[in-house]
């Protein structure tokens, strides 16, 4: 069983900055679409932005001015930067990896971590 890691959450001032780190195997980042979501108690998850295992990056257009995704294939790693933190922006913040065979797709998710903007 594949298992991806997120990491880096936590208590943060709004105006401030954080980064957030995924780890998953050599297999899934060969191959493999990452991305970071979120997801608010009561409402739905949102995607924030995914990167391709060949670097190429897609943003909810609302997140792409303070949100900064990227990853380092050798290190098999992602990250996502976080800038200007508001207290809107407090989630759970996922690690996704998806991939799509011609009939099928597979994907797996992090355990989340907590991000609260707050002073």
């Amino acid at each position: 069983q594949e298992r991806i890691v997120e990491s880096g959450g936590g208590l943060v001032q709004p105006g401030g900055s954080l980064r957030l780190s995924c780890t998953a195997s050599p297999t899934i980042f060969r191959t493999y679409q990452m991305g970071w979501y979120r997801q608010v108690p009561g409402k739905q998850r949102e995607m924030i932005a995914t990167i391709t295992s060949g670097g190429m990056t897609d943003y909810k257009e609302s997140m792409k001015e303070r949100f900064t995704i990227s990853r380092d294939n050798r290190k098999t790693t992602m990250w996502l930067q976080m800038t200007d933190l508001k207290p809107e922006d407090t989630a759970i913040y996922y690690c996704n990896a998806r991939f799509e065979f011609p009939t099928s797709v597979s994907e797996f998710w992090g355990q989340g971590t907590q991000v609260t903007v707050s002073s």
